[in-house]
């Protein structure tokens, strides 16, 4: 059983500065659990939910399950569709998750647009922690050897300047998803 201490969860300086946040990004690298977590917040929360995953076009599907690594030119059209989608529920005055792996800060500016009402969650873990999980998962288009092009191109989220929730990717999901519930319930709307 994993110790349910603070040290699994931290939180930037701007998470919670405008209430609790309507929108969710589950984000780090492939094979850290973000759809795994994402699923079980939205049921959790009763919250619509989107795999970042399935908004790809082809032509990225096809690089990286060729072990190509994607270009910020590449990403440019997928980011600004989850973009897109994140927009219309904040119109809608409605709440949601989107699984993406927001690497970048500004793929997260890009998404986001450093709205305070936009919460990034942080699954953080090494590539030690994170290998097994990749070379145990079937049936996802990304091949283990671009775990390490994950780790080049992540910029971790800055404590201060952006909205986050960092959760250890070495913590039982089930686990994290009730903290991370909890603190999201803390936070008045």
């Amino acid at each position: 059983m994993y110790d349910m201490g603070q040290d699994m969860v931290s939180f930037s300086h701007r998470f919670g500065e405008a209430g609790r946040p309507c929108v969710l990004i589950v984000m780090g690298v492939s094979g850290c659990g973000k759809s795994t977590l994402a699923q079980l917040i939205a049921e959790r929360m009763g919250w619509s939910l989107i795999e970042g995953d399935d908004l790809h076009p082809p032509a990225n599907i096809t690089r990286m399950s060729n072990g190509i690594p994607l270009t910020d030119m590449d990403r440019a059209p997928w980011l600004d569709l989850i973009a897109g989608r994140i927009q219309s529920w904040r119109d809608a005055g409605q709440c949601g998750i989107v699984t993406c792996s927001s690497l970048k800060r500004s793929y997260r500016r890009q998404i986001g647009g450093d709205s305070a009402d936009v919460c990034f969650v942080y699954l953080k873990g090494s590539r030690e922690d994170i290998m097994p999980r990749l070379a145990q998962r079937t049936g996802h288009f990304m091949p283990v050897a671009m775990l390490d092009s994950q780790f080049a191109t992540l910029e971790e989220p800055d404590m201060h300047e952006e909205v986050v929730m960092v959760l250890d990717v070495n913590a039982p999901q089930a686990q994290l998803a009730e903290l991370a519930c909890a603190h999201l319930a803390q936070l008045s709307l």
